[in-house]
């Protein structure tokens, strides 16, 4: 995924670049709005992240000026204006999505992805939603609620299959334990627990069966990757 993050604050720049890149994005920057505009009118992203408070050019001014010249990069707008009038403001000046400051990483995150995802079915609307999943000789079959690997299937409690099909989605990519817990059991992540720790030995141990390589990696501090050892 490519990333153009517009945002003058140093601090909340490098923080979003930061988290971005960890996940595997490429990302680009830029500190005021006409630099945005020049970036976003002259090269190709997946998202776009847009503050509204800008130097020089306001965002919503930058979102309209991409909009008119027919850029339909998905934008997200963030913003310290977080009341409802000024969320539907931004939303109707063309925006995709509005997150308010102070704001969740992983959330942030999660929306790109999700509006990069969109955006790339929209485009291709004849490949239709994916039915299988696959990693080298690992493979999950989203219909049959089956997985396989080397030929061999692997039998997964429902939890399992869910985690792993999460990490299917994000290959390659750091996924942090927080994220995990937030898009896999669906609520607020408890620092004391550590049912992410015992899942995650539980997925590794069936999936390394009959000496099969290591898929899923512990990153330390940072969370767990899916991909060839």
């Amino acid at each position: 995924m490519k990333i153009l993050v517009v945002e003058d604050d140093k601090a909340t720049r490098e923080y979003v670049q930061k988290g971005f890149q960890e996940t595997g994005a490429i990302v680009d920057t830029a500190v005021d709005g006409p630099d945005g505009l020049f970036m976003a009118t002259t090269n190709e992203y997946d998202v776009i992240v847009l503050d509204r408070m800008l130097p020089k050019m306001q965002g919503l001014a930058v979102l309209s000026a991409l909009r008119a010249a027919s850029i339909a990069t998905p934008v997200i707008i963030l913003s310290a204006l977080g009341h409802v009038d000024e969320r539907i403001k931004g939303l109707r000046s063309g925006g995709d999505d509005y997150l308010a400051k102070p704001f969740s990483f992983q959330e942030l995150q999660v929306r790109a992805a999700i509006l990069a995802e969109r955006r790339k079915q929209t485009a291709n609307p004849g490949t239709g939603p994916a039915t299988t999943l696959s990693l080298g000789d690992l493979t999950m079959d989203l219909i049959g609620h089956k997985v396989t690997r080397n030929g061999s299937e692997i039998k997964l409690q429902p939890k399992e299959f869910q985690l792993l099909k999460y990490l299917l989605e994000h290959p390659g990519q750091v996924i942090s334990r927080t994220l995990l817990f937030e898009q896999v059991w669906d609520y607020h992540f408890d620092p004391k627990t550590n049912v992410i720790d015992v899942h995650i030995a539980k997925l590794r141990k069936k999936l390394e069966e009959n000496d099969q390589s290591q898929l899923i990696h512990t990153i330390r501090g940072a969370g767990y990757v899916l991909g060839p050892a």
